[in-house]
């Protein structure tokens, strides 16, 4: 497709945050509101972005957004979601974290609270966690991920399974309309499947930007987890098969956290 040298632009700003909004863009460009949405119908038209409400997101297919981007991406809404997932969670309790930028929401938000043992394969939040005398922090041995801090591979899967825990939490890339719950490694797969398995209660946490990004390694299926936390679900298939399975479904939109 052929760009304009204002388009261009705006597709170097969405691969390197991950995200582009419409009135950050009008503002930057000096254009209206309108003239932005149109550059972004027409780059969403292409498949080289994807719509999201506000702006749009990149990318739309198999490639994954740089760490530090994903962090910028729905912000708010993770934080949001961070806190309504911290408040299921009692003090003198024992759960996993996983990967991901929403995960780590949550690691911040349990701050507050006493006597948990955190087992984790994220870095990240293992040193935020690790100085609070009233949460232990154990965390996972394996191969790290310099893009993210993230403990994956064979070593990590064999740790996890040592333990029989409280709670999950969890989070994935992308969520089709089917329900699968998807990722882009698959050493990060086995590890969240492992973590999955030895969990007495399984709490999904994904912004609503997953719902229209795809990845292509599959964790598993919303059926296996007992509630998610998300900012909206607006698929009606997917909130359709979490009334079906009983799965408890937080929408931090519609609430106040």
């Amino acid at each position: 497709m052929f760009l304009s040298g204002r388009q261009t632009e705006i597709l170097d700003i969405a691969k390197a945050e991950g995200r582009v909004l419409v009135e950050e863009l009008a503002l930057r460009f000096s254009v209206t509101p309108q003239t932005i949405r149109k550059d972004l119908n027409d780059l969403c038209d292409g498949r080289v972005l994807s719509r999201v409400h506000g702006g749009a997101i990149f990318p739309g297919g198999t490639e994954n957004v740089k760490y530090e981007a994903r962090r910028s991406i729905a912000a708010p809404e993770k934080h949001a979601i961070g806190r309504a997932a911290a408040s299921l969670i009692p003090n003198n309790s024992s759960l996993f974290i996983n990967i991901g930028t929403t995960t780590e929401a949550v690691g911040e938000a349990l701050l507050g609270h006493h006597e948990l043992m955190v087992i984790t394969n994220n870095i990240n939040v293992a040193n935020k966690l690790r100085i609070f005398p009233s949460i232990e922090v154990v965390i996972s041995g394996g191969v790290v991920r310099g893009s993210d801090g993230g403990i994956v591979g064979e070593a990590a899967v064999d740790f996890i399974k040592q333990f029989k825990v409280d709670y999950a939490v969890i989070g994935a890339s992308a969520i089709d309309p089917y329900g699968a719950l998807l990722d882009f490694d698959f050493r990060e797969v086995k590890v969240a499947q492992a973590i999955i398995a030895n969990a007495r209660h399984v709490i999904l946490v994904a912004d609503s930007t997953k719902f229209e990004r795809t990845a292509p390694v599959r964790i598993g299926h919303l059926s296996q987890v007992h509630t998610f936390v998300t900012d909206e679900c607006s698929i009606e298939s997917v909130r359709s098969i979490a009334a079906e399975h009983d799965v408890h479904l937080v929408e931090t939109a519609r609430r106040s956290v």
